[in-house]
């Protein structure tokens, strides 16, 4: 694999203008084509960004010759399609988050890059931050001593509009899978999979649930209290408490730039790591060293465990009764 990793977007909303900023900070990328399902809108994406190769269809980006990698912004529900499209053609994929509608497309999504042998990864964008770096080499070196307990919360409030992804049950609507994901993603991580989960949820007129709480046990009596919204405007902070003290990522956690890590006897320590960017370079950049490196995916997230975070939404959407018109 070339040292430079040669992108292409898939879509052209909001998250892939977020993308396209973070790749013009990332080390050892090139962002050479986009794909939309318009001319129009893929003209409009090449003109913004400088994209040399602009294409009028997604088939047409995926069969893009001078494309190893594409980064799939799609809305939920095409996630799979987009994904097995871009595999099936060969390309590395980078796919939003979250990965799937549920843990059986997932599933799918996985072993199809496994049986075409290539590279797939979720962009859970946040894990690739150099803050949550810096929290897994304090957890690794235990700095906190053994985890107990998690806290994390992402809500916010935004006018109700039946027609929007975050609402329509069509698009994957809700708290849960759009923000919900990252408290999740974060137990994930730090915890692994639960053991037993209890949940409740607010559902509004669409039936998405416009607020959500979830309570994650784990095996040797770990922890994780988790909310999320979309209709409530939480704090925005992460604390993961240990035997020994604590490590807080200040607000906003999901786009982490400091911690303070609280330890007994000892001053508090604050440790402020900014990004070179807007804080997805580092995904793209990961993306690339596994790439050259030979991987199929990335021991950062591997598909493994993405499979277990799809499965523990799933679990809690059973618990609201909560599915989707497309599963």
């Amino acid at each position: 694999m070339a040292e430079v990793t040669r992108w292409g977007i898939l879509g052209t909303g909001f998250i892939a203008h977020q993308f396209a900023r973070g790749l013009a900070a990332a080390d050892g990328v090139k962002l050479v084509a986009v794909g939309s399902r318009t001319a129009k809108a893929a003209e409009a994406f090449g003109e913004e960004f400088n994209v040399p190769h602009r294409h009028a269809s997604y088939a047409a980006l995926a069969e893009d010759p001078e494309v190893d990698a594409i980064y799939i912004s799609t809305p939920h529900p095409f996630h799979k399609s987009n994904t097995l499209l871009c595999l099936g053609a060969g390309k590395a994929v980078l796919c939003e988050k979250p990965f799937a509608i549920n843990r059986r497309e997932a599933e799918a999504m996985v072993a199809f890059a496994r049986e075409k042998q290539v590279f797939l990864m979720e962009a859970m964008w946040t894990r690739f931050t150099p803050i949550m770096g810096k929290v897994r080499d304090l957890l690794r070196d235990g700095a906190i001593g053994g985890v107990r307990m998690i806290n994390a919360d992402f809500g916010f409030r935004t006018d109700f509009n039946p027609k929007s992804r975050l609402f329509d049950l069509d698009l994957g609507g809700g708290a849960l899978l759009d923000v919900g994901i990252y408290p999740v993603s974060l137990a994930s991580m730090i915890l692994g999979e639960p053991a037993n989960i209890v949940s409740t949820a607010q559902r509004g007129a669409t039936g998405s649930d416009e607020q959500n709480a979830m309570l994650f046990s784990y095996p040797g009596g770990e922890i994780a209290i988790l909310y999320s919204a979309t209709r409530t405007r939480t704090p925005w902070e992460a604390t993961i408490m240990g035997t020994e003290g604590s490590i807080r990522i200040h607000a906003d956690w999901w786009r982490p730039h400091t911690l303070t890590l609280k330890r007994d006897g000892a001053p508090d320590e604050t440790i402020h790591l900014p990004f070179k960017g807007n804080g997805y370079e580092y995904e793209a950049e990961e993306v690339g060293r596994c790439l050259r490196a030979g991987l199929l995916e990335s021991p950062l997230l591997t598909h493994a465990e993405t499979l277990a975070i799809m499965g523990a939404m799933d679990t809690v959407r059973r618990q609201w009764g909560l599915v989707y018109p497309t599963e």
